[in-house]
């Protein structure tokens, strides 16, 4: 129960899917958590869950200043923040013919930008804690290409490619940045594509979509010192999807 006592742990995305489970997870281990959404009943209902320690920050993660007013809230109500999960993230398919400018830019400004506006806004409270753990949250999209999947695909490789980056400029101030990429989670996400969904399952050879807890695991495991060895690292939950 105190696998990540004494951290604070930002997590965006954190009212539904595999933010709140990653942020209850974390909670259930000792860290301080702020449940960050822009959804902002939702996110104070999941801290209400998680009790003392938590606190709910209404945020759009494409915020430059939002970003700065969150983490300061976070300090002063939680201290200096030593954990980010970068969780929140959109998707929409289309055929690259029909795929609207504006629809590419908004998911690449949510999945991508709020991805880099998060790990920036954040290095001076992890300066503070003396170091720290970032995560974030790829997709299957960030390793293999999907169809109809364009823009989701390509801010997903960038979050990949992002984390690497800041990986090896971080290490040295004792920062360290993995990636995580879920295969088919059964998340609010997931259900708008039922249909794909049903047609993947059968290609996975452990045969089923998972569940929020099973990327959830996986990020505590990365906020963890258990990991304390590792940085810019891709851990890949999707069922075997990818060796398909």
């Amino acid at each position: 129960m105190d696998r990540v006592q004494g951290k604070v742990v930002i997590v965006t995305g954190g009212a539904s899917g595999i933010g709140a489970s990653s942020a209850r997870l974390l909670r259930r281990e000792g860290a301080a958590v702020a449940v960050v959404d822009r959804d902002g009943d939702a996110a104070r209902a999941v801290a209400a869950e998680l009790g003392d320690g938590a606190i709910a920050v209404e945020l759009d993660v494409t915020d430059a200043a939002g970003w700065e007013g969150a983490v300061g809230a976070v300090e002063q109500a939680l201290g200096p923040a030593s954990g980010l999960v970068n969780s929140a993230g959109i998707a929409s398919y289309a055929p690259i013919a029909q795929l609207d400018e504006r629809e590419y830019r908004r998911i690449v400004d949510v999945n991508q930008v709020g991805t880099f506006l998060g790990m920036r806004a954040v290095l001076g409270s992890m300066e503070r804690a003396g170091g720290g753990s970032i995560v974030n949250v790829s997709s299957l999209a960030g390793l293999v290409g999907l169809p109809m999947a364009l823009a989701y695909t390509a801010s997903k490789w960038a979050v990949r490619g992002m984390t690497k980056s800041a990986a090896a400029e971080l290490g040295p101030q004792g920062i360290r940045v993995n990636s995580v990429h879920p295969g088919v989670i059964d998340t609010p996400l997931a259900a708008q594509q039922q249909g794909l969904i049903d047609q993947i399952i059968p290609q996975l050879p452990l045969g089923r979509i998972g569940v929020p807890d099973e990327i959830g695991s996986l990020v505590l495991f990365l906020i963890s010192d258990e990991s304390s060895y590792m940085t810019g690292t891709e851990l890949a939950a999707d069922g075997g999807w990818h060796v398909s």
